[in-house]
């Protein structure tokens, strides 16, 4: 015969006044004086008197409540106790999320094991805002371990971000695969890497060259330069000392913005970037022109130089200018030009307004169509990386002198406008031999 029950549902439900009913087999029904009810088995276990909570009421009903209680008196008949197991299956749970390594500790520590290693110190944080912002919030709190294709395709097509910021979600995408190549040597995950493109991914998104146009930096026509440099110099400021002076050296804006004292030799008219600064990682000699060391010498005035000063500074005197700041200087230059009735400074081919960095383009443009110095003195000028076996020839050395001819050529290029098509006249010992 069945178990006699004391209570039925209709009671159960009508019940309002606080007290313990019994169902019997020590299941009870606990009503409070606020009229919440719930389920208690009453039990004992090694001899103590033990109670159990099966949950409220009417979210477990009176049948869901009987099922229950009949459930955990099989486990204590077999000596088991219901709590006890309870506990130990929460702290087996504990202990196991406590064991699970995260994608953003995996970050953090790839990051910190690499960080001496990278030449540039923005390059950490470049690393740390990119996984912050775009995959921290999907993967970030996961297992490494269980992280898969899946994960990885939503992060990175998250808000159309591998159609609309291609660059960005592809250099993630190898940042991703990294840190879990990390994990993976360091054994906290084994198996294929689901962040990898070749034979992988490449099979589930688009390539980044057919999703992104190469977005090339605007440019100035070399023909206008000198157009360019008069309405450069009317422009006060260190911002706009800092941009002239980054045209007349053909430096990148970062170098230029970085620069402090003791990388320069005034008396030999040499700026030495080092190594830590070039974005080849190696060290940097430039020419400087005579206006070059004008602007310097303005920039330096009568006071005593500590040699760690920024010589292109910002608001403060110990920080360096923003990296908006030659952008800015540019805007506003295009602005007053087109107003006054001129054409503006824009990028004919591009249409767009030119930019600090595009000034390399104008130099390495003046170089190849208005000269005849050689492809590689060029290339040495703009610190690039020589490739093949007969630019390598001319790592003996960085023609520098040769070099200080061309860079002062530039400059009065920029002083004075020349004709399409017009050569700069050489001496055959200019020549890279």
């Amino acid at each position: 015969m069945g178990r006699a029950h004391k209570l039925t549902a209709m009671g159960v439900e009508r019940q309002k006044i606080a007290g313990l009913y019994g169902d019997g087999a020590g299941l009870w029904l606990k009503v409070t004086p606020g009229g919440s009810k719930s389920w208690i088995l009453r039990y004992t276990s090694a001899g103590r008197e033990r109670w159990a909570g099966l949950g409220p009421y009417p979210d477990v009903s009176l049948e869901e409540a009987r099922e229950s209680a009949s459930e955990l008196r099989k486990k204590i008949r077999s000596g088991i106790d219901p709590l006890e197991e309870k506990r130990q299956l929460a702290a087996e749970a504990r202990a196991e999320s406590a064991k699970a390594v995260t994608f953003d500790w995996c970050a953090h520590e790839y990051i910190k094991s690499h960080r001496a290693g990278w030449s540039n110190p923005k390059h950490a944080q470049q690393w740390e805002n990119t996984l912050a912002q775009y995959a921290s919030p999907k993967i970030g709190k996961l297992d490494v371990a269980r992280i898969d294709t899946a994960h990885i395709v939503t992060v990175l097509t998250a808000d159309d971000l591998w159609t609309k910021k291609t660059e960005t979600a592809s250099r993630l995408r190898g940042r991703i695969e990294s840190v879990l190549a990390w994990a993976t040597t360091r054994k906290f995950r084994a198996g294929e890497n689901p962040a990898r493109w070749k034979g992988h991914l490449d099979t589930l998104l688009p390539a980044p060259s057919k999703v992104a146009k190469e977005r090339h930096h605007a440019a100035l026509p070399w023909e206008r330069m000198a157009e360019f440099m008069a309405a450069l110099r009317k422009v006060e400021g260190s911002g706009a000392r800092a941009l002239e002076f980054a045209i007349l050296t053909a430096g990148r804006s970062g170098e230029v913005r970085g620069a402090t004292w003791s990388e320069f030799d005034l008396d030999a008219g040499v700026w030495t970037v080092p190594a830590a600064r070039m974005k080849a990682g190696k060290e940097h000699r430039v020419p400087l022109t005579e206006r070059a060391l004008e602007i310097l010498l303005g920039m330096r005035g009568d006071s005593f130089l500590d040699p760690d000063e920024i010589v292109f500074p910002g608001s403060k005197r110990s920080t360096p200018l923003s990296d908006m700041t030659m952008t800015a200087v540019i805007k506003r230059m295009h602005e007053a030009d087109t107003k006054a009735g001129g054409a503006g400074f824009t990028d004919p081919k591009l249409g767009r307004v030119v930019t600090a960095h595009g000034f390399r383009s104008s130099f390495r443009d003046w170089a190849s169509e208005a000269t005849a110095y050689p492809h590689e003195m060029a290339e040495m000028a703009l610190a690039h990386t020589i490739g093949d076996k007969a630019e390598k020839a001319y790592r003996r050395g960085d023609l520098f002198e040769k070099r200080r001819r061309m860079m002062a050529d530039w400059a009065k290029h920029c002083d004075t406008p020349r004709k399409s098509g017009e050569v700069v006249p050489i001496n055959r010992s200019t020549t890279a031999a």
